[in-house]
């Protein structure tokens, strides 16, 4: 793996939708796609936006030396963990770029394990209340809604990036996803000058 580009930001800001189209418009970038131990939303399938996986196979990975990050939260249904592996082969592309998502923490560790170097942060800001009544609208269209989580996750991103946390991470761009037509746009831009 040569260079990532991270799309983070805080819940319902359009990071899936901004991570979809960016694979249309450079169809060669890899996808770093995330392991997670929660329950599958409705729709979501295995190896697109999460690999499910069980602790067991998370702890396989660390014992091979195949996991960058790990993360475990306390939400309302239990712990739910998220993780990276290094799934790169040694006889890889050298030059190639893959697209990532996850939140600060997940970059801020994977920027020290491939190094910064090799990361483009892109950090995705949405109006509080605009979020919110996205949340809302997805919960709504789950079999079984989980309005208490969704409240913890709303309030606990508010911590994980708070302008002190984003500042001692570095991250001095952020993308507005007032409309996304132009987020896209200059997310675009940078990641062409960036590759």
């Amino acid at each position: 793996m040569k260079k990532i580009v991270y799309l983070m930001g805080k819940s319902a800001s359009g990071k899936d939708t901004v991570y979809r189209e960016l694979l249309k418009r450079f169809p060669g970038f890899r996808r770093l796609i995330p392991c997670t131990t929660r329950p599958r939303r409705d729709g979501e399938r295995d190896g697109e936006e999460y690999r499910f996986v069980t602790e067991e196979q998370l702890d396989t990975f660390e014992k091979s030396g195949k996991l960058v990050e790990k993360r475990v939260y306390e939400t309302v249904a239990g712990p739910w963990t998220y993780a990276t592996v290094d799934w790169e082969e040694p006889s890889s592309e050298k030059e190639s770029v893959s697209l990532g998502i996850g939140t600060l923490e997940s970059y801020l560790k994977l920027r020290d394990y491939y190094g910064e170097e090799r990361m483009l942060p892109v950090y995705i800001e949405v109006d509080d209340g605009i979020r919110l009544q996205r949340a809302l609208d997805r919960e709504k269209q789950q079999k079984t809604p989980n309005y208490a989580e969704l409240c913890r996750r709303f309030l606990a991103d508010q911590q994980d990036f708070s302008e002190e946390k984003l500042k001692e991470a570095g991250i001095r761009k952020r993308y507005q996803n007032d409309a996304l037509p132009d987020c896209l746009a200059r997310i675009a831009e940078d990641v062409i000058h960036y590759v």
